[in-house]
């Protein structure tokens, strides 16, 4: 990826479709606009992913809570999307079983019942059917589940993915179709003739260039930060987003030992909690908790923690510690504010709005990582009407995403989130010096997926190789301290970094990991 002539193509071209934001929303809205032949560019003031898209729970799901609260339609188009996400990116998305243990007699009974309906719901794109545990299966199924007054369990099937590794797929997705996308390129200011949107000022972060930039359109897809867009265009307007922190914790696969995962419906503070196995370790999570502020690094806080541990502890022989956490992560969901009276962040819908101001700026809001097609296709359709550009129809309910490939076995296969790409990350560390051998043996990344991340997927920071190329930071925080001199040392042979980089970018890593680990 060559930063420079990216840059100079920026500011030549006049773009159909310029977005801000390069989490799940605005890399969705880049395929779809792409693919549909539109000059797209896609601006991300970090790095893509940076925020909420990198920090779910890693599931692609039509979300069996929303279907006891009610939400009907949501489920629907969730479900549907889940069977898209999987026919579309099988290296990324795998099927995945959960069990609910039930510990009273009407509990089996109740959510088997439920659960047919949420098969029912999925249709011909379902995962297979639910069915009902006797309590000897469900131990079988889950050895370290808590035995005691345990009647049976509930088994249904959803869907898990590697949240980051798919945005890096999105973004490659987008060039493959001729977008162009600049990470590390924060939008200040929106440019307008008279009171209508014309196009974005963005200022390059690594050298501080100024650059205007002109659109027929400009969609607003920055989550959480939403509303500092929507101050640009409208100066005093009231907030639209509600940031809701959710934490999770890694546990390593002792805890939960065999390939199913827990679903817990009911926590003592109303939500649903998971145990789901993920890259040979479990993710629990997670909470629920309203921020006032947001901030690119949320931080766990000590009441979620205690939480999810204490949660965690009642369904498993083996209560977990803050010992026992190899990594503890938070995210901010970007809920669009209910209308009316206050709502508990668990009450507020998940589904997506799209608002369109005066001057013509597009704002999507809400929304979770399995609806991200669906909400860019909708988008993308509000955008060809606003921008008077010649109508074409989406393409991407059946558009494969970039490296797809069948073969893959995501639960084992460490590489199997590249696809295709597999083949030349290893031919990388075969053929070149100096990019042979592990990198971490422990987690099994190699060091020729350093030179992959920096050459082809826009990685310009230690972070952006540790936390979203790969997952180390999110599966094992002192491993990443442990092997980041190493990646530092590795990303300035490739960029032509000198000491100085070296030693910066070693700092400014180990600030963000202090706070995914408990200090000794």
């Amino acid at each position: 990826m060559e930063r420079d002539v990216i840059l100079k193509k920026i500011q030549k071209t006049k773009w159909d479709i310029i977005i801000i934001g390069g989490g799940a929303t605005g890399l969705g809205c880049a395929v779809d606009a792409a693919s549909r032949g539109y000059k797209t560019l896609l601006l991300e003031q970090t790095d893509f992913s940076k925020g909420t898209s990198s920090r779910s729970t890693k599931l692609v799901h039509g979300g069996v809570r929303y279907l006891q609260q009610g939400d009907v339609s949501l489920v629907f188009e969730a479900l549907k999307e889940r069977g898209l996400m999987f026919k579309n990116a099988p290296h990324l998305v795998t099927n995945q079983s959960f069990i609910i243990p039930t510990y009273d007699w009407w509990g089996g009974p109740f959510y088997t019942v439920g659960l047919k309906v949420y098969d029912f719901m999925a249709g011909k794109l379902g995962l297979g059917p639910s069915k009902h545990l006797s309590r000897e299966e469900a131990i079988e199924a889950l050895p370290t589940v808590e035995q005691e007054g345990l009647k049976g369990g509930v088994i249904y099937q959803d869907g898990q993915f590697d949240d980051s590794r798919m945005a890096i797929t999105l973004a490659l997705t987008a060039v493959d179709y001729g977008a162009s996308l600049m990470n590390y390129c924060k939008v200040t200011q929106l440019l307008k003739d008279g009171e209508l949107i014309t196009g974005a000022i963005a200022v390059d972060q690594e050298t501080g260039e100024e650059m205007k930039i002109k659109s027929k359109v400009v969609i607003n897809a920055t989550g959480v930060f939403a509303d500092e867009v929507i101050q640009m265009d409208e100066p005093g307007k009231p907030e639209m987003i509600t940031p809701s922190q959710g934490i999770h914790l890694i546990l390593d696969k002792s805890f939960l030992p065999n390939d199913y995962a827990i679903m817990v419906p009911h926590t003592s503070d109303g939500r649903v909690m998971f145990a789901v196995p993920w890259h040979h370790h479990v993710v629990v999570g997670t909470t629920d908790t309203l921020i006032e502020k947001h901030s690119l690094e949320p931080i766990a806080l000590d009441s979620e923690v205690d939480f999810v541990l204490e949660t965690a502890g009642q369904y498993l022989v083996k209560q977990p510690t803050r010992k026992d956490v190899l990594s503890v992560f938070a995210g901010l969901r970007p809920l669009a504010k209910p209308e009316g009276g206050k709502k508990a962040t668990k009450e507020i819908s998940r589904g997506h709005k799209i608002l369109i101001s005066v001057s013509g700026l597009i704002t999507v809001i809400g929304g979770k990582w399995t609806t991200y097609r669906k909400m860019a296709e909708d988008t993308i359709d509000k955008a060809i009407m606003l921008g008077g550009l010649a109508e074409r129809d989406c393409i991407t309910h059946h558009l494969p995403v970039h490296g797809y490939r069948m073969d893959m076995d995501p639960y084992n296969d460490p590489l199997a989130p590249y696809g295709l790409d597999k083949e030349e990350i290893l031919a990388i560390g075969e053929e070149e010096k100096g990019w042979e051998g592990w990198l971490s043996e422990k987690l099994q990344i190699r060091k020729s997926q350093v030179a992959w991340a920096v050459r082809k997927e826009w990685a310009r920071t230690v972070d952006d190789v540790l936390a979203r190329r790969t997952r180390v930071l999110f599966l094992d925080a002192r491993e990443s301290v442990r092997i980041a001199p190493d990646v530092a040392k590795l990303m300035a042979k490739e960029l032509g970094k000198k000491k100085k980089w070296q030693k910066e970018q070693i700092a400014q890593f180990n600030e963000i990991a202090k706070n995914y680990y408990f200090q000794d």
